[in-house]
């Protein structure tokens, strides 16, 4: 169960972390974008941490604070999920 978790956690983060540069890229180049909606979905689901950092690594979406505070709420849900789940293997 711990693995499956563990991967899940994984593959969405690499996936948020793809789509904001994606997302970046897209706004550069004035094209159709993904919308915000996946965005933050994706990171209060367990994604907050991928998007915390891809803030930072595209500076993408910093000045919409509802960004920040949706990835940082994702990233305490992963980060205690993770606590949890080392704490009872």
């Amino acid at each position: 169960m711990d693995k499956i978790i563990y991967s899940y956690l994984l593959l969405l983060n690499l996936c948020l972390f793809w789509l904001m540069a994606e997302d970046k890229r897209r706004a550069i180049k004035r094209k159709r974008r993904i919308p915000e909606k996946t965005l933050l979905l994706l990171g209060l689901i367990g994604g907050g941490l991928a998007g915390l950092v891809s803030q930072k690594v595209f500076h993408h979406k910093t000045r919409k604070k509802y960004f920040t505070i949706v990835y940082l709420i994702g990233g305490v849900i992963a980060l205690t999920l993770i606590y949890y789940m080392r704490k009872w293997s």
